[in-house]
């Protein structure tokens, strides 16, 4: 016959699922989209200044997975400005337009501000 005791409690666990069913996380992510559209806004190339003013994000919840995304609605010819300006493009009599890397740069302290209050409330409870 085995036998075996068991001692202690789930006090802290039972606390940190409580903090946690309580954040706000929609919107918090509210929060960091329109600082990404800011940062992203800042930095895109401009000409006629229409796809620095079409960015945009969207937060969604499905299944208990939250997602922010950044869109860009100024479209030309059926493709994404913005990716045109970043992965560079063709013209139309046969040149290349050397892309510039701006989003990654303008978005990664967004996403470690996002990595940082993640890493806070998991820590503080």
């Amino acid at each position: 016959m085995i036998s075996y005791t068991v001692t202690g409690s789930f006090a802290r666990t039972l606390s940190f699922l409580q903090k946690a069913s309580k954040l706000d996380v929609v919107g918090i992510l509210n929060s960091f989209g329109r600082q990404g559209v800011n940062a992203l806004s800042s930095v895109t190339p401009t000409e006629s200044g229409m796809a620095s003013k079409s960015w945009n994000y969207e937060v969604s919840v499905q299944n208990g997975s939250y997602s922010l995304w950044w869109t860009n609605s100024d479209i030309e010819n059926g493709f994404p400005v913005v990716i045109m300006l970043q992965y560079g493009h063709g013209t139309g009599t046969g040149g290349y337009v050397q892309g510039r890397d701006f989003i990654n740069p303008a978005i990664r302290p967004i996403f470690d501000q996002i990595a940082e209050k993640v890493w806070r409330v998991v820590t503080s409870a």
